[in-house]
Parts: structure tokens; C-alpha cells; sequence
């Protein structure tokens, strides 16, 4: 059985008005993570994942790179208990 995982992270770069967050959510969808994306005032993207370790490392290393239009420059990622409390993926805020 698999380890289930949470992963909060902060994505830095050109990752607002490039569909950062539509498309995590599509990828989110297609490795069956859940959780919620949202844009920050200081030009920062943030998201909570949760769901099987490996894909939820599959979302993180598709959010290092993003859209062909963003650019990342840095993720940040705080991995905490993994809590259960989502039932699909969520654009927020």
C-alpha cells in the first residue's frame, strides 16, 4: 500500500496570468492528487496536495517547470501529516 502524502508549497517566478493554476489543476486531476491552488498577493502561487506519495511528487515536479508560458524560479515545499480533508482539486482566492 502506498504512503499517502501532503505537500504545501510556494512557487516563485512568472507563475501569475500564465494559467499556472488551471493547469495544476489539470494535472492535479490526472495523477488523482486533491487539494487547492491559489494565487498570492506578492505574485506567488500556492498550493496545497494531498494524496499517494508518488504522485503528489509527480505534481511538484511538473509545478518546477509549470506552463511553457511561466517561468519558475524557485518551489518551496513544506511537507506536513497528510490529512485526508479533500475531495477533488480546487482553484482558490
Amino acid at each position: 500500500m502506498e504512503e499517502n502524502a501532503r505537500a504545501h508549497a510556494f512557487i516563485s517566478g512568472r507563475v501569475q496570468g500564465v494559467a499556472f493554476r488551471w493547469e495544476t489543476q489539470r494535472v492535479a486531476a490526472r495523477h488523482k492528487v486533491f487539494g487547492w491552488v491559489r494565487n498570492l498577493p506578492d505574485r506567488r502561487v500556492e498550493a496545497v496536495f494531498e494524496g499517494p506519495r508518488p504522485q503528489v511528487s509527480a505534481v511538484l515536479d511538473w509545478c518546477r517547470q509549470g506552463p511553457a508560458i511561466a517561468r519558475v524560479d524557485e518551489v518551496d515545499i513544506q511537507w506536513e501529516e497528510f490529512r485526508g480533508e479533500y475531495e477533488d482539486f480546487a482553484i482558490t482566492g
